[in-house]
């Protein structure tokens, strides 16, 4: 690798941390405001997403610059595929941060609703699942890529058990449904923070041994849940 495009990889790692630090502190954020019902909190992360917009639309030009004068092969070529799809998903982490910021900004404006449901518990899970695919993507690391591929699940079998949980309440307390409602549209943003995290998983494992693991992971669900059903 020469001396250029080295420095060019490196200010990319840097470029493409930033903007996960930002998707990851929006995410933080918003599910606070949930909790506290701070609707300032969540005009915060609303109005911040635009800095997130930019970055994004700023690594993906470095990406495509990278491409066009250093012409990389092999595994920095790999890298920088990578990055432009990862930037993608950190984007739309940042949209779904922002759903749950006005999901949040309604529910400040509403009577509390006194709930056991364990926010908190998935909403670390999610960031932990963000942060351990971008130590992988940094570090190229595939064994650790696989292990929040593998957390997936949990997180879908929160958002599961969450959906059982509202609708029980639902049953339980109709004048409350209004609110349940969108307590229950956060645990499907988070569920799909997730996924994106997954995604994120999946192409370090492509940028680092060169394989497709996200169809597999698709068809070996079809599999395991057609054994189920017999």
């Amino acid at each position: 690798m020469s001396q250029h495009l080295q420095k060019s990889i490196e200010k990319l790692k840097r470029r493409i941390l930033a903007v996960s630090a930002l998707a990851e502190e929006s995410v933080y954020l918003a599910v606070r405001a949930v909790e506290e019902r701070d609707a300032v909190l969540a005009r915060k992360v609303i109005e911040s997403d635009v800095r997130l917009d930019e970055e994004e639309v700023d690594v993906e030009e470095e990406c495509l610059k990278i491409l066009a004068l250093h012409q990389p092969v092999a595994l920095d070529l790999r890298f920088i595929v990578s990055v432009l799809k990862i930037n993608s998903d950190l984007e739309r982490i940042g949209d779904m941060a922002v759903n749950i910021a006005e999901r949040a900004a309604f529910l400040a404006a509403k009577g509390k609703v006194v709930t056991t449901f364990d926010f908190p518990g998935m909403t670390e899970k999610t960031r932990t699942m963000l942060r351990n695919a971008l130590d992988a993507l940094v570090n190229r690391d595939a064994v650790l890529a696989r292990k929040v591929i593998a957390a997936d699940d949990e997180v879908d079998m929160i958002n599961r058990h969450m959906y059982e949980q509202i609708k029980k309440a639902i049953e339980g307390k109709k004048d409350d449904t209004n609110n349940l409602l969108h307590l229950l549209s956060v645990s499907r943003y988070l569920e799909r923070i997730a996924d994106h995290a997954t995604n994120i998983a999946e192409d370090v494992v492509y940028m680092v041994e060169g394989t497709i693991v996200r169809h597999k992971s698709e068809t070996d669900g079809q599999t395991e849940n057609a054994l189920e059903e017999e």
